[in-house]
């Protein structure tokens, strides 16, 4: 698998998007009062923790600024369709999944942002910077996939992601769905699987090593949370998953390990970008400031087990545990969304054919 310095990229969550949920769009003010003035800002974002969110990202913002936050939460597909057929539906900031961020920005629905505008840009990580440089907007957080697995059950430990298609596995593996979060990347684990760069065959090779590892799987999952009562009942005991949900597979079956393999793995980041129908804009350049800053970097790594994007973020080995950060942010690699994007129908159909029939 090769090694990138700059680390990660990484498909974001298509139907799911990244630490996504599946909950209908909805809208709440943090503060009360209409969400009108200079002082206002609405902030569509992920529909996932949000008395944690609210806590942690909008209440520091809100008495910084003497502002007024309005929250429309929801998965990122759901709200960047949205946003996408209603550009003047009155959004100011926007958070989303990173296929869906360089999507809207291929499309030129953003504002343009600087340093000059946002300074904190100038303390984002190498590779949180090579994203911001692609186009698919201000990186919030990165995640990277691993394997979670009950090594009593397995019998051995799992070192590499080639150890997936062991014939010892047979009918005890689940990999997330292609439309969700991680699954475009463990479509990138089974083109490497083949010895193939995904880039140069579309994919082709991928789906040849999926057919290959499919008497392996029991099945595929849509959400993290299905995992947690798979590995419980014991109907799995192996799984790729994005590390946001790990504690969440180690609170129902706590003696689980997880592992990222050696030779790397694949990183997604979710983003921050500026409506350009914003009227706001002064504000909004505030808000996605502070989202970068240390200070809001370093909450939500404790409190919502997300990788950091700002380089001045410290954290202790203990904090580091089960994040895209460090030795493990070091080996993670790259995706290429635009060519995600360009190939998602087709893939989708061909993974329909191999994985679900």
């Amino acid at each position: 698998m090769k090694k990138y310095m700059f680390g990660l990229l990484l498909v974001s969550g298509l139907i799911l998007g990244a630490c996504g949920n599946s909950e209908a769009t909805k809208t709440e003010e943090t503060k009360g009062g209409e969400s009108s003035g200079s002082n206002a800002l609405v902030v569509s974002t992920f529909g996932l923790s949000e008395d944690i969110v609210k806590q942690d990202i909008m209440a520091p913002f809100e008495k910084a600024n003497d502002a007024k936050i309005t929250l429309e939460v929801g998965n990122s597909a759901d709200r960047f369709t949205k946003l996408k057929n209603n550009p003047n539906a009155g959004v100011d900031v926007i958070e989303l999944a990173q296929n869906n961020s360089t999507e809207g920005n291929q499309d030129d629905m953003f504002l343009e942002i600087t340093e000059a505008d946002v300074p904190n840009l100038a303390n984002l990580t190498d590779s949180a910077k090579e994203v911001f440089e692609s186009g698919s907007g201000v990186p919030i957080a990165v995640n990277s996939i691993g394997i979670v697995y009950d090594k009593e059950k397995v019998g051995h430990e799992i070192t590499s992601w080639e150890d997936l298609w062991s014939e010892d596995l047979k009918g005890q593996i689940s990999i997330p769905d292609i439309t969700v979060t991680a699954g475009p990347l463990m479509l990138y684990v089974a083109s490497d699987y083949a010895k193939q760069d995904i880039t140069a065959d579309n994919g082709e090779k991928a789906f040849e090593a999926l057919k290959e590892l499919k008497p392996n799987v029991v099945k595929t999952y849509s959400k993290s949370s299905d995992l947690a009562n798979m590995f419980q009942s014991g109907e799995i005991s192996v799984a790729v998953v994005a590390d946001f949900a790990v504690d969440i597979i180690k609170g129902a079956a706590e003696d689980v390990t997880y592992v990222v393999p050696e030779s790397g793995t694949y990183a997604n980041f979710n983003t921050v970008n500026i409506p350009k129908d914003t009227k706001n804009k002064e504000l909004a350049l505030k808000f996605v400031d502070h989202r970068i800053s240390e200070e809001s970097q370093k909450a939500k790594a404790l409190s919502l087990n997300e990788g950091p994007v700002n380089k001045d973020v410290e954290l202790t080995d203990e904090e580091a545990e089960n994040k895209t950060y460090g030795a493990v942010a070091d080996r993670a690699q790259p995706v290429d969304f635009k060519l995600i994007n360009e190939n998602m129908s087709s893939w989708v159909d061909q993974w329909n054919r191999t994985m679900n029939n």
